[in-house]
């Protein structure tokens, strides 16, 4: 494949030129990384989070002394609870009946291998296992081993559980507990997920068959997303092995790199399709897209990644794996996007269009690719800017208003899937034994903790404990095999996340900790379990806030003022950033937290956010919404740089990038609302805030505000210090010699050997030099015209005129070469004039670029 050369490439031109040279090294060597990845992750498998790896402050340490214990915690047993209820009220623990079926249950639970420690409520010293009213009772045992083998163990203990339940129909017989509830709710999320995957795909596919009213083009994006989640997923395997991950890993995953993958593909496949209609040929389409959009892909990713990394900072095991799951699908399907892409679009050609939807396909003939309904809209926003951004700018702050009311919980129990039986039972449990199911855990170390000083110390905090009125019986001692850890369990008034569970817990470490076990000599207490893990959490997550949005907003302002040369530009994009996040906060407020919409969505109101919701929202759409920002002011600038003025670049660059937005936006907005309909309510939140916070940005953000702010600011939008006039300069369009084209299909050759298009004529005019130029200075034509110029200022230095007025079109290419040709004047201390320009070298009166860089 030969032809003529790139004169100046960026990186996403150079690896899209080499793959459409390459092309089956580029495919086959992207299949060959699937399957490799695929093979690597399935033969190392993948180790996620333990227990004593996840939460933060205290309660982690606790967590990690429990798991070091030798015989205490998850990692070496699960707790269970059999609730044995009367179903009318007519039975109670004094009636031969329900004694009969206690002694029935303890009996099953006991032979059942892998059981330990079965705790009867007619057991001696156990009558904190009987409710106040004798209609429930509490069965207490442990399964043997770590969390994952107890996962797999408590199917016996459910059976035998089922079967006394059979046996004793009058009363309710009811098991809970960390091993059944694993089991229950990691199949109903696998569930969840693999319905969210079900659905997302079709949905996805649907809507690019919309968008491009082809199946093979439509297929494309959805191929190279599914390939980079793939491949992220068998390269964090052998990772996890370094670095743990969450297990909800693949899910985030999935969401990430088919949000990214497909957008990054629409915004190549659209410039591609685009320039294809502009009459170029198949090459020179190609090597256009890749040295625009592709290198729009390139700046959108890295600003993607840099906010992913934010979730470093956070200080949390369970972000930092989303943060590198995140970063590592995003960099595949940034590399996909710049080398397989563009190898198969060079391998179809036209064929791309194959399996026209013939109704959309005829539908998009008629619109055509001029914005639609986009493009009336920012009309009329460019007609009256400040109206548009009073009006669309006071909507997102009244959605944001709410915001500052935001409060964050653990949505605990009241988060579970509410129609799961084990969420049920656990409510059942809550009822009669509050704070039972999921009691605060007070871990004390000792050098004996069975020693008089120390066993009196935990008793005098058993009966202060009780004392305070905020937690309940019964309170049970573990003690491990070395005597050198107790574990005291503590059930806590409230549903172990309100406020009486949260001032539960404040009275136990500020009062009833520090007065009693505390003051013996040699012991170390610390706390953890349900209430104190989300205590901590939330004190970790506002002490680092600030850092994650002061490190993402930092690092993606650099890198915007680098890519569009402006101070303007990115503390723009960064306002415009956070008006949609702060409405999507909003949104969650009114809806999650104020309880609006409860009977629709089918949740019920807890009084708060999911305290994890907020920093991952944030980061989340920091980065996604990023994507589409880079690509119109991509547009804008290419527009800019043509000469064009700011409003003008603006309406172009919005009217040529609105499908590719509405589309990716589409995709994004239907993938994450399917979240929405999952059975956590913790999902629901992440869906409706995504899905609200991208429709927000692509709808308000990027047709109004953007267009009626960059109107209203002009040329102050491109302003740059003088002090940072050392930045590097960025083309924002190819410079192109030329294309992809084979030898025989070079333009032919014009006027002093100029190709064919363009004439240039060099006219003595004494000590000036006036070479004068007709007809099209376009990429097929800047590479020789570049050349040229050097031969003939190396000839004569004294004043060169370059006549343009005969020029009927100059696209960014040709404005690059005159551009350089100035600078080579400046530092050579020569006068360089230019005497007018034709066509899109000059409009209405205005300076071209080329007037504004003298």
């Amino acid at each position: 494949m030969g032809g003529i050369e790139l004169r100046t490439r960026n990186l996403a031109a150079r690896a899209g030129h080499w793959s459409a040279r390459h092309r089956k090294k580029a495919i086959f060597g992207w299949l060959a990384l699937v399957v490799v990845a695929l093979f690597i992750g399935g033969a190392s498998g993948t180790k996620t989070l333990r227990q004593q790896d996840q939460g933060n402050g205290q309660s982690r340490e606790a967590n990690k002394v429990l798991a070091n214990s030798g015989g205490l915690g998850q990692s070496a047993r699960s707790e269970e609870q059999v609730l044995i209820q009367s179903r009318t009220g007519g039975l109670t623990v004094k009636d031969p009946a329900f004694r009969k079926a206690i002694e029935d249950v303890a009996g099953r639970v006991a032979r059942t291998p892998h059981s330990a420690s079965v705790q009867s409520p007619l057991a001696k010293g156990n009558g904190g296992q009987i409710s106040g009213d004798s209609r429930s009772a509490l069965l207490k045992f442990q399964i043997k081993g770590s969390q994952s083998k107890a996962r797999h163990r408590v199917g016996a203990f459910l059976s035998q559980v089922a079967a006394a339940q059979r046996a004793h129909p009058e009363l309710r017989i009811e098991e809970a507990g960390d091993a059944s509830a694993d089991k229950a709710l990691t199949k109903a999320f696998e569930d969840d997920f693999r319905k969210a995957e079900t659905l997302s795909l079709p949905i996805t596919l649907a809507i690019l068959l919309v968008a491009f009213g082809a199946l093979v083009a439509a297929g494309l994006p959805l191929l190279l997303g599914l390939s980079a989640v793939a491949i992220t997923l068998g390269l964090v395997a052998p990772l996890s092995h370094i670095w743990r991950v969450d297990q909800a890993i693949s899910s985030v995953v999935l969401l990430i790199g088919l949000a990214v993958g497909v957008d990054y593909s629409l915004f190549y496949i659209r410039r591609e399709r685009e320039e294809r209609k502009a009459g170029r040929s198949k090459d020179a389409a190609l090597e256009a897209a890749a040295a625009t959009s592709g290198r729009a892909v390139l700046v959108s990713g890295l600003t993607v990644m840099v906010a992913m990394a934010g979730m470093y900072l956070t200080g949390n095991s369970t972000f930092a794996s989303f943060g590198t799951g995140t970063i590592m699908v995003v960099a595949v399907a940034m590399l996909g996007s710049m080398t397989v892409l563009p190898a198969l679009l060079s391998k179809l050609g036209d064929g791309i269009d194959r399996g026209r939807v013939p109704f959309v396909a005829r539908l998009r003939a008629r619109r055509g690719e001029d914005g639609g309904v986009w493009a009336w809209i920012v009309d009329r926003v460019l007609r009256r800017p400040v109206v548009s951004v009073v009006l669309a700018g006071g909507a997102l702050v009244a959605l944001a208003i709410p915001a500052f009311s935001l409060h964050t919980v653990d949505t605990g129990i009241q988060g579970l899937p509410p129609n799961l039986p084990i969420t049920k039972t656990i409510k059942r449990i809550e009822r009669p034994f509050p704070g039972g199911p999921i009691p605060a855990l007070v871990v004390v170390q000792a050098k004996d903790v069975t020693s008089p000083a120390v066993a009196e110390g935990i008793h005098q905090m058993e009966l202060r404990a009780l004392a305070t009125g905020y937690t309940q019986e019964p309170i049970n001692v573990r003690v491990n095999p070395s005597r050198t850890v107790a574990e005291v369990l503590v059930p806590l008034a409230g549903s172990g996340t309100d406020s009486n569970s949260n001032q539960a817990l404040r009275m136990l470490r500020k009062d009833v900790i520090p007065l009693t076990i505390d003051k013996v000599r040699g012991t170390r207490t610390l706390v953890t379990g349900l209430t104190a893990g989300s205590r901590d959490f939330n004190n970790q997550m506002k002490s680092r806030a600030p850092w994650v949005f002061a490190f993402v907003l930092g690092l993606a302002f650099m890198l915007l003022m680098t890519t569009f040369r402006s101070i303007v530009i990115p503390l723009k994009a960064i306002v415009l950033n956070l008006l949609s996040v702060g409405a999507a906060y909003g949104v969650l407020v009114l809806i999650f937290q104020d309880g609006r919409l409860q009977s629709l969505l089918g949740y019920k109101s807890i009084g708060g956010v999911t305290s994890w919701l907020p920093l991952f929202l944030f980061v989340i759409l920091f980065g996604l919404s990023m994507d589409y920002h880079v690509l119109i002011l991509t547009r804008v600038r290419e527009a800019y740089d043509r000469g064009m003025a700011t409003e003008q670049a603006v309406a172009k660059g919005i009217r040529a990038t609105a499908g590719v937005v509405t589309s990716a936006a589409v995709v994004m907005v239907a993938v994450f609302a399917i979240f929405a309909t999952l059975s956590s309510l913790d999902f629901k939140m992440m869906g409706i805030g995504l899905a609200t916070a991208v429709l927000i940005d692509a709808t308000i953000v990027r047709a109004v505000l953007l267009p009626a702010t960059m109107k209203l600011l002009g040329d102050w939008n491109w302003y740059l210090p003088s002090w940072l006039g050392w930045l590097p300069g960025v083309a924002h369009e190819p410079a192109l010699a030329g294309s992809l084209v084979a030898a025989g299909d070079r333009p032919a050759v014009g006027p002093e050997g100029a190709p064919g298009g363009l004439s240039v004529d060099v006219v003595e005019e004494g000590e000036t030099l006036r070479v004068v130029f007709a007809g099209e200075l376009d990429l097929n034509t800047a590479s020789w015209v570049g050349e040229r110029l050097r031969s003939i200022e190396a000839e004569h230095r004294g004043t060169l005129v370059l006549d343009l007025r005969g020029l009927g079109f100059m696209d960014s290419t040709g404005l690059r070469e005159l551009f350089a040709a100035n600078r080579r004047a400046r530092s050579e201390g020569r006068r360089r004039a230019r005497a007018g320009a034709g066509g899109r070298g000059r409009r209405d009166g205005r300076r071209s670029g080329v007037d504004r860089a003298r």
